[in-house]
């Protein structure tokens, strides 16, 4: 089982980071959140892995921290209906930290905020993965979390339906939200980035 790769990142994209370790180029897919920490290409970079194989493929996912990496494989494990896609874009919205405390409150509103995660899936997981987590108190109270993630992921997604390549809106989305600041909205980000 492969659980780390260390290498030299070579591209990335808001989904997926190509590294070089060993002389072979490896495809791992990332949720959002890891994304945004990789380094600049050419950079050494370190992965937290799981390798999933199925029936007819195999995928390496990668996370900064073991934590993220654990969090996922339990989802994807113990959840029926819950896949390695609807996963990564439920760690792409919000932090696992997040996730984590909304599961153990028994918040199934702000879970089915997520892509792919309706009603159901949300209820899903809160029973079937409540007693993995205790509840964490943040001064906002869990369901008033907007992450930075989430607002990045969402406008980027925006600026790829109306065409323009991945790489390119993120890039603009996050100087954006560098220049607007932790209050900004999906709306503002996709104003910024058309602006350019």
């Amino acid at each position: 089982m492969i659980v780390g790769i260390k290498g030299k990142l070579i591209s990335s994209t808001p989904v997926s980071a190509v590294v070089e370790a060993g002389g072979l180029f490896y495809e791992v897919h990332v949720p959002l959140t890891t994304s945004e920490r990789l380094p600049a290409s050419g950079a050494e970079v370190m992965l937290h892995t799981l390798a999933v194989y199925r029936e007819d493929s195999q995928a390496l996912y990668g996370f900064i921290s073991t934590a993220d990496r654990d969090f996922f494989k339990l989802v994807i494990e113990k959840v029926s209906g819950i896949g390695p896609k609807i996963a990564l874009n439920m760690m792409s919205r919000m932090s696992v930290q997040t996730l984590q405390g909304a599961i153990a409150s028994g918040d199934a509103t702000l879970l089915s905020k997520c892509q792919g995660i309706g009603k159901k899936t949300a209820e899903r997981l809160v029973l079937e993965l409540r007693g993995a987590f205790v509840p964490v108190a943040t001064p906002q109270g869990i369901g008033s979390v907007v992450t930075e993630a989430s607002a990045i992921s969402d406008a980027v997604a925006a600026l790829c339906s109306l065409g323009m390549k991945a790489t390119d809106a993120d890039k603009l989305v996050r100087q954006g939200y560098a220049n607007i600041g932790s209050n900004a909205t999906v709306e503002d980000l996709v104003k910024f980035a058309l602006s350019k």
